[in-house]
């Protein structure tokens, strides 16, 4: 084979094409040496490693894109292994695959996070992911917006309920609401937290709904939904120096389905449905939320 001068380097290694590192980083994909969620190596540093100009690279790193590997190409930090194509996938229970998609939620500059649940536990704890890469500087969006619908603290819930029926002082809607304001207060302090630590501009807001979710909904940018049922089960929990027998739901635990904007027609509307009616409840039938 003849190697022209193009495909040369000036230090004398071969140079390789942009189909060639995209091949390369692809197979590091498949074998795992690159994992969903990790950064790759910066432009700089993969222009050093095959020997050539950025443009070359970045066009690679295009072609990844293009082909769903990667998230986040675009100028200032490296791009991210992409969460792999969710249509295809069987769901994952909430605790399992809610993390990952905030990561990826966070990348955008500004963030837009809407969720209706029946308690904040979940969003929560997944949280934890996108805080982490921020503390670590691998992610900095300017802006943070999260609206939360939960119920209100003076329905009758559906659940989660006492076996026996409630009576006048109910335990299990007291240890729900305890919960509830406890969960609730630690995800609001730790999202405001970002604004005094790096400058973000955060914003988190409860307001309460007039009766019990059936179903969690979580909207990430305006386009992902995340829709989960809440499987209602008969189970015992220690609270205090009592144990109770209720009928209740452990949400992280519900398979959590997505569809995504630009998964097709049929997604595409259910997320533009799905944003309508949780707007819909916010202006009208919810009242302010106060935790306390």
């Amino acid at each position: 084979m003849v190697v022209t001068q193009e495909n040369v380097a000036v230090n004398g290694r071969r140079r390789h094409s942009p189909e060639e590192i995209a091949d390369i980083l692809r197979e590091r994909i498949r074998s795992g040496d690159l994992k969903a969620g990790d950064r790759l190596p910066t432009q700089a540093e993969l222009s050093d490693e095959f020997g050539v100009e950025r443009g070359t690279v970045r066009q690679a790193l295009r072609a990844l894109q293009e082909d769903g590997l990667l998230s986040n190409v675009s100028k200032g930090s490296p791009p991210r292994i992409a969460v792999p194509p969710r249509n295809g996938d069987e769901p994952q229970p909430t605790m399992v695959s809610l993390a990952p998609r905030l990561a990826a939620a966070f990348e955008a500059e500004e963030v837009r996070i809407d969720a209706a649940c029946l308690t904040a536990e979940t969003l929560m704890l997944a949280l934890g992911e996108p805080l982490r890469l921020i503390h670590e500087g691998r992610l900095r969006p300017r802006s943070v917006e999260v609206r939360i619908l939960l119920p209100s603290r003076d329905i009758n819930l559906a659940f989660p309920v006492p076996v026996d029926g409630r009576d006048d002082d109910d335990p299990v809607h007291q240890r729900w609401l305890a919960m509830r304001n406890a969960q609730g207060q630690v995800l609001r302090h730790n999202l405001l937290a970002l604004r005094s630590t790096y400058g973000i501009d955060v914003h988190v807001t409860f307001r309460a709904l007039p009766f019990t979710p059936p179903v969690k909904l979580y909207l990430l940018n305006g386009s992902e939904a995340l829709i989960g049922y809440y499987m209602i089960t008969k189970r015992e929990e220690e609270w205090g120096s009592e144990t109770f027998e209720m009928y209740d739901a452990l949400g992280g635990m519900s398979l959590l389905f997505s569809f995504e904007q630009r998964g097709g027609q049929r997604d595409a509307a259910f997320v533009e449905q799905s944003r309508k009616w949780f707007d819909a409840l916010w202006k009208t039938i919810t009242t302010d939320l106060t935790l306390s």
